[in-house]
């Protein structure tokens, strides 16, 4: 293991339903954050509980912490660990023209879909007990086509658009490092570096997209993601902010 981050744990496992899940079940007894990754996933989670397709060689972890900040600014840790993948990838490649951002999760490679992230957090009245940041990368496939929703963004592979060939152990000795600077960061400063990198990286912006929540579809050019995590669309209506949406370029 190269450089791997002081005071976070690291736990392989060979097969787990899914690391999200995990997470949540070693939390309570946590000394403090700590990467799990499976090298198979059986029950493999997306947003909005959807099934993620996790085909062999692929890369599935889980960064679980017990946060001590209110929700809102826990949930920005979404921000912090796409920057994170981007580091990784750019790390592994070389190449950091190929990859960019897309709000609110997920990281691209030519355009098209290589990473996301699902955070899912426990808690009550007294606050967060637990996040769990849930990773995904394509590093050798990509799922099948029809497990793809319509008008997605077309999902590729690290190995199919680059050629380069790197293990789900090898990746996350690049991702963990690159998240510990960008938590450091985080925990330091606050969200306003990250926002900026993040921006510097986003895909999109400047050019019209449509976000799509359960309710409507705003369609807008991208302006900008704000001080809360929000993205910002300059509409036939006037500026508008979406909290939470699907994305459609």
């Amino acid at each position: 293991m190269m450089d791997w981050p002081q005071g976070y744990g690291r736990r392989i496992l060979d097969s787990v339903d899914s690391t999200n899940a995990e997470a949540a079940r070693i939390a309570p007894d946590l000394a403090g954050p700590e990467w799990i990754l499976a090298l198979r996933q059986t029950a493999g989670r997306g947003r909005r509980g959807r099934p993620w397709a996790d085909p062999a060689g692929n890369f599935a972890a889980t960064l679980v912490m017990r946060p001590n900040e209110t929700p809102d600014q826990v949930a920005l840790r979404s921000f912090v660990a796409s920057l994170a993948l981007y580091d990784a990838c750019v790390a592994a490649t070389g190449r950091p023209d190929l990859f960019s951002l897309k709000w609110p999760n997920d990281v691209l490679l030519n355009g098209g879909k290589l990473a996301g992230i699902l955070l899912e957090s426990a808690g009550g009245m007294q606050g967060v007990s637990h996040i769990a940041i849930g990773i995904g990368v394509n590093l050798t496939s990509v799922p099948e086509a029809g497990a793809l929703e319509q008008r997605s963004v077309p999902p590729v592979s690290l190995f199919s658009e680059t050629g380069l060939r790197i293990t789900p152990q090898d990746f996350l000795d690049l991702l963990a490092p690159a998240y510990a600077r960008h938590e450091a960061s985080f925990q330091t400063y606050g969200f306003a570096p990250i926002r900026k990198l993040w921006l510097s990286h986003a895909a999109k912006l400047g050019e019209v997209i449509t976000a799509r929540t359960m309710r409507q579809e705003t369609t807008g050019t991208f302006e900008t993601v704000d001080e809360a995590g929000n993205i910002v669309l300059s509409t036939a209506n006037g500026r508008e902010t979406v909290p939470a949406a699907e994305i459609f370029f």
